[in-house]
């Protein structure tokens, strides 16, 4: 076809010229060769030209006019013509006048700026000091030029903003799963010809690709193509989106293209909302519901990830008869799409043991969403390093139990059906600072063996209305898909109790409370909050906690065994008497600090780790918790929270 239209069009071309070549100048006006009916000669388009005069509603006059701009590009004998033709030496474009001339017909409406070659900016006139536009040069549009030789490329100008999103069908599995069909189906229904103008479509949901996947599928049905633009590069400036609005638009007709819009970062609306009111074509919000004008029909629909059951059967498929429970283990943890479940088993086929191959192939994928909002912390404790009363333990095995099986109960069982929310785990682990709060949550990722972020909130709150359950949907959405475990450190900070409204501000800080009491509800993972605050929570959370896990501050018989597993075997030590170590009434996190910091002392000496090294590390502790030594031999807590008893008084004369 790109063969028959440049031979098409050269041939056009030489038709062009040589009536131009033909053409003469009497008594200042044009005299043109005509046919032996005394009509001017039709000059043969090519297929290309044809189509645009198609979708832009242009007459056989204004597509002739096109040609001749482009053929001012093309053909070096083109501009010389047109210098002949105006009598100048100077002034090689063609014109209007200079085209009614040479094609023997004028339509002034062609001239006009809202007929179709100027309104959508197919040439562009190069106004000239007190000239009437009829008689200033014309000059094609370099996309229109490269179209009319057979490019299909994107314009440059909207290459830089906007991006294709059609995906193809995997190896094995379908680009959506049955539920997804339904959806497309759906849609397909409401916007069907015959039904009036194209609608705006609001795909409402957390996960983007899937929404995108829906939306290629709704936009292939009508024989469109999908590319996809941020909300927050769609231009301000009035100049710069009116170019943007037009090229679109033109572009959307040239190559039968659909838009799909990601708002997930837009912090206002009223751009989107204003290229909305004015967009012809067919086009897809991704986001919150967003305000749509008046004038414009809307759909608002749900478009969710493959269900477990869905997942399990896809993950069946691709893994063969021989996969065994990895299909439950894989689609009772992640949220994945048919397309991702089929690149994730093609990129595992080869390694061994594949199980834990896909596992963590499937971690990864799901790690991007969190970035910026959360930071990833190295899980290294195990169970060996965790020293709780066996109540707390049983509760920290509860949560793990509840997290590996959630697929057995949830789907095999038949709970979901049952349920629409509080499919996740969501627990509270309270306590004083330093009881092994964080290191309960590493130890439950290490043996899930997943990914733990503790939540940034310099990165998550945020001063501007809404911004702040943004940032969370983000987080939470992102989590499911992934599979990873939130960690709210100090939960207080965000899951603080409503307060008495009073002006904007406390009922701003209200709706984010209670947009956070809804998703942690809805939330299908497993989510930790930790506090040493527990009675400043909003009370609402605590229904919403399937457990909550009470950190005790350390017995003497729990300190002990705290010492006694601080130092890593590696570390060189003397005898360390763990019974009256175990009499400083500490937590575990300053028991911690005070072994690294006896472990420095006894490395800088070249020592031995020992008695006396503890003692300093000790001394140091206390003094940065405002207490005082008393004697040069004895150390006394005196009215802190530690003194529970007369033997809160440690003699460290005994200690050597």
């Amino acid at each position: 076809m790109n063969t028959e239209n440049r031979v098409a069009l050269g041939e056009a071309i030489a038709v062009l010229r040589s009536r131009m070549e033909t053409c003469s100048i009497q008594n200042s006006e044009f005299k043109i060769q005509k046919d032996g009916e005394g009509e001017v000669a039709p000059i043969p388009l090519p297929p290309t030209l044809e189509y645009l005069a198609d979708r832009f509603g242009l007459t056989d006059l204004e597509a002739e006019i096109l040609l001749l701009c482009a053929a001012q590009e093309l053909d070096d004998g083109i501009p010389k013509q047109c210098d002949r033709l105006r009598g100048s030496h100077n002034c090689p474009y063609p014109t209007f006048s200079l085209a009614f001339d040479v094609l023997g017909e004028s339509d002034w409406e062609a001239v006009s700026s809202e007929g179709p070659l100027r309104h959508w900016r197919l040439l562009e006139v190069l106004e000239r000091d007190f000239l009437p536009a009829k008689d200033c040069p014309l000059k094609i549009d370099d996309r229109v030029l490269n179209f009319l030789v057979g490019s299909l490329r994107l314009d440059r100008r909207l290459a830089t903003l906007v991006f294709p999103l059609d995906e193809t069908e995997g190896e094995v599995l379908p680009l959506l799963a049955p539920s997804q069909e339904a959806v497309v189906e759906e849609i397909v229904r409401a916007i069907a010809p015959g039904k009036g103008s194209l609608p705006i479509v609001q795909l409402l949901g957390g996960h983007g690709t899937c929404k995108q996947q829906i939306a290629g599928a709704v936009a292939a049905r009508f024989g469109l193509s999908l590319f996809g633009i941020l909300g927050q590069l769609i231009p301000t400036a009035s100049g710069d989106y009116e170019e943007f609005v037009r090229l679109w638009e033109r572009e959307a007709r040239m190559l039968d293209l659909a838009l799909y819009i990601d708002m997930q970062e837009v912090r206002s609306g009223e751009t989107v909302q204003r290229f909305a009111s004015q967009s012809r074509g067919l086009l897809f919000l991704d986001g919150r519901e967003t305000r749509i004008p008046d004038h414009r029909r809307s759909i608002a629909i749900s478009a969710e990830m493959p269900t477990p059951a869905e997942q399990r059967s896809a993950w069946s498929a691709v893994l063969g008869e021989e996969a065994g429970e990895t299909p439950s283990v894989l689609a009772g943890q992640f949220r994945l799409s048919f397309g991702e479940i089929d690149r994730l088993a093609g990129e595992t086929r080869d390694r061994l043991p594949r199980e834990g191959a896909l596992w963590n192939a499937c971690l990864q994928r799901g790690t991007p969403g969190l970035e910026g909002l959360s930071q990833r912390l190295q899980v290294k404790a195990g169970w060996d390093n965790l020293v709780l009363p066996e109540e707390q333990l049983g509760q920290l095995w509860q949560i793990v139990h509840q997290v590996r099986l959630r697929s057995r109960v949830y789907d095999e069982w038949g709970f979901r059906a049952r349920l629409n929310r509080g499919l996740g785990t969501a627990a509270l682990f309270a306590g004083e600072s330093g009881t092994g709060k964080t290191m309960a949550a590493e130890v439950i990722a290490k043996e899930l063996n997943l990914h733990l972020y503790r939540i940034d909130l310099s990165a998550v709150v945020s001063k501007y209305i809404g911004e702040t359950e943004k940032n969370l949907s983000r987080l939470f959405a992102a989590a499911e898909e992934g599979g990873a475990i939130l960690f709210f450190d100090e939960a207080d900070a965000l899951f603080g109790k409503r307060s008495e409204v009073s002006d904007a501000k406390d009922r701003y800080a209200n709706i984010e409370i209670d947009y956070l009491l809804q998703r942690i509800e809805s939330y299908g993972g497993l989510a930790i909050m930790a506090t040493n605050m527990k009675s400043a929570l909003d009370k609402a959370f605590l229904r919403r906690l399937r457990f909550i896990v009470d950190f005790p501050f350390p017995s003497g018989e729990y300190r002990r065994a705290m010492w006694e597993k601080v130092f890593p075997p590696e570390v060189p030590r003397g005898a360390l008497d763990y019974q009256s170590l175990a009499r400083l009434e500490l937590a575990g996190g300053a028991i911690y600090n005070i072994a690294i910091n006896a472990a420095f002392l006894a490395a800088q000496g070249g020592e031995a780790l020992a008695m006396e090294h503890v003692e300093v590390a000790a001394r140091s502790s206390w003094q940065k918790l405002g207490r005082p030594f008393i004697g040069d031999e004895q150390f006394k807590i005196q009215n802190s929270k530690f003194k529970r008893s007369e033997e809160s008084v440690t003699d460290f004369s005994r200690l050597h």
